[in-house]
């Protein structure tokens, strides 16, 4: 049985989340363990996004995969890899989150 569109596009951004991170570590895709798993949660994430558009329509997909990448690399660069903890970034990333929260609230899907 087919998992829920808005399970795999969750998924999908976690994925996005992924690769963006693992870009940092693949220093230009010269380091091959690193580009390897980048560049599979990409493909994955792809795919995942594939999936939930069947039924989510390409505006509120694209926009919830695009934000949930955004918001955890921000948070894994603000916890993990040193990125500002200004209280400016962390505003604007509940912004992000309302956005995405209305995207669900007001969509048919």
């Amino acid at each position: 049985m087919p998992l829920n569109p808005w399970i795999y596009l969750v998924l999908a951004g976690i994925m996005e989340m992924g690769w963006a991170v693992g870009l940092k570590f693949t220093e230009g895709f010269t380091q091959i363990i690193p580009s390897v798993i980048t560049a599979g949660l990409m493909i994955l994430s792809l795919y995942l996004l594939s999936l939930a558009l069947k039924s989510i329509s390409i505006g509120t997909g694209y926009a919830i995969w695009t934000g949930i990448g955004a918001i955890g690399t921000a948070i894994v660069g603000m916890l993990i890899l040193g990125d500002s903890k200004e209280m400016g970034r962390v505003a604007c990333i509940f912004i992000i989150i309302t956005g995405i929260i209305g995207l669900k609230f007001f969509s048919n899907n």
